[in-house]
């Protein structure tokens, strides 16, 4: 099984100076980077501050002069909001300035703020619509002269400019929960990624069997990779895990709060909830997070992970973006390049 860290500048305060969560994201790359991962991911949001990321492909260029050996993948960007000459020839140019190390992740976006603002009156049916017409016509632009006649998008004979280095073209991940996603992803030589966000090992077992289905349904296909994504905090304590539990409560409550699109927002940054209302949530109280979450000591995180692999996982993404202080999710990155990935070696 291989690692990644998938990783946003994350800004949960007006007082938060931006430079210094950049350089502290950076610096959290770095160590992935030294601690042997396999990939950082980064995604784009538009107009949030809970992840600013307005283009990925700025912060996978910055990267790749400070890393040596990470692949750099979008996770992701978002299909609707983008041309597919312009993406193409985009990600074709980070591939070739990164010296072949980009993996394209592609979604069709999740936030109704961001389809407000970017494409008014888009929901998630009709962008995920332009997902499936996107990357077919990307995948021909790489290849040679291709002229589209979409429902989306039209255009007359045009190449990718430029290339991309990888050949025949950098990785294709699809961001893939109900079954027709991943088909489509299968279908397509496309990997794919999953994360079951704040739900347990069920969820994780379900989406797997999704893409065990598409892969059966497509027998023609070689198998493509699966990456599953979880939030995930490597423990020194049990007392210390506790507290990340009760972190990423409150990191969720701000997620769906960004998600229903019902809170005032000013500024980047959404009305504060209060601890009163992270606890009459529901689905994210700290106990939840600690039994559903890859939090705890690194035993414990080894055997979840493990169960992971056994599923047939191919990579186990490392999501760190938690509200928490830089320091803690330094230590935690740390213990977990030291105490849980030598195991998987």
């Amino acid at each position: 099984m291989k690692f990644s860290l998938f990783i946003h500048m994350e800004r949960v305060s007006a007082t938060d100076d931006q430079q210094r969560l950049y350089e502290e994201m950076i610096d959290l790359c770095r160590i992935a980077d030294e601690g042997g991962m396999h990939a950082i991911w980064t995604g784009e949001h538009h107009g949030m501050n809970f992840t600013i990321a307005p283009n990925p492909f700025l912060n996978l260029v910055d990267l790749a002069r400070r890393t040596k050996n990470v692949r750099l993948g979008t996770g992701t960007v978002v299909a609707p909001f983008w041309h597919p000459i312009k993406l193409a020839g985009e990600a074709a140019m980070t591939d070739l300035i990164t010296d072949g190390r980009l993996d394209l992740g592609i979604a069709r976006g999740a936030y109704g703020f961001e389809y407000e603002r970017m494409v008014p009156g888009l929901d998630a049916w009709g962008a995920g619509q332009r997902m499936r017409e996107m990357i077919p016509a990307i995948q021909k632009l790489w290849a040679g002269d291709y002229e589209h006649h979409g429902e989306f998008w039209k255009f007359p004979k045009t190449t990718s400019s430029p290339m991309p280095v990888q050949q025949p073209h950098p990785p294709i991940w699809v961001a893939a929960r109900d079954p027709n996603s991943h088909e489509f992803a299968v279908a397509n030589g496309c990997n794919v990624q999953v994360t079951p966000l704040h739900q347990g090992d069920e969820e994780v077992v379900s989406l797997m069997g999704h893409f065990n289905a598409a892969c059966e349904k497509n027998p023609g296909r070689p198998r493509p990779q699966i990456m599953v994504l979880r939030h995930t905090y490597v423990a020194d304590s049990e007392e210390d895990a506790q507290r990340g539990a009760e972190e990423l409560n409150m990191f969720y409550n701000y997620f769906g709060a960004w998600f229903k699109n019902e809170k005032p927002i000013s500024m980047g940054l959404i009305e504060e909830i209060t601890p009163e209302e992270a606890a009459r949530h529901p689905f994210y109280s700290a106990e939840a997070m600690r039994r559903n979450q890859i939090v705890g000591q690194a035993p414990e995180v080894i055997r979840r992970i493990r169960f992971y692999e056994a599923l047939g996982y191919d990579q186990f993404s490392f999501w760190i973006d938690s509200g928490m202080s830089f320091e803690r999710k330094r230590a935690s990155l740390e213990r977990f390049i030291r105490d849980v990935m030598p195991v998987f070696a």
